[in-house]
């Protein structure tokens, strides 16, 4: 009975051994994420526009149906979108967008710091998304 007491105070006592660390000091010291991480989207730049077709395949494939995208063309006959925008308040970074996508334009960074004061802040408009 005393034995596995003993056992239990042994493993404790290496978790809390000063060279074991097990946390992370978080707004000093970053952690790395992942390659496969899901953070924040990002529109892919061309060289005097964003590579986004209008092809309405990224709001149509969203299950969260947070991405609003509305269409234009310009004086050679392309279309861009107009407006392009996503709520992140709705998102579930699942990344169908990324997937779906036939000209790659739209993309997942390891941005995970989205926190904001404001609702308003969460609507990713184009100009933002460019960044």
């Amino acid at each position: 009975m005393i034995k596995p007491l003993i056992q239990g105070l042994m493993i404790t006592a290496k978790h809390l051994a000063p060279n074991k660390i097990t946390t992370v000091q978080y707004p000093t010291v970053k952690l790395q994420p992942s390659e496969r991480f899901r953070g924040l989207h990002r529109l892919v730049p061309s060289q005097d526009r964003e590579k986004c077709v209008a092809c309405y395949l990224c709001p149509t494939v969203c299950p969260a149906k947070c991405i609003t995208v509305e269409a234009e063309e310009n004086d050679k006959g392309e279309k861009y979108p107009k407006v392009y925008q996503i709520d992140l308040l709705r998102c579930i970074f699942c990344g169908y967008c990324v997937e779906a996508c036939p000209v790659e334009a739209i993309e997942m960074t390891g941005d995970y710091e989205l926190a904001n004061y404001k609702r308003e802040d969460f609507a990713f408009t184009k100009e933002r998304l460019l960044k």
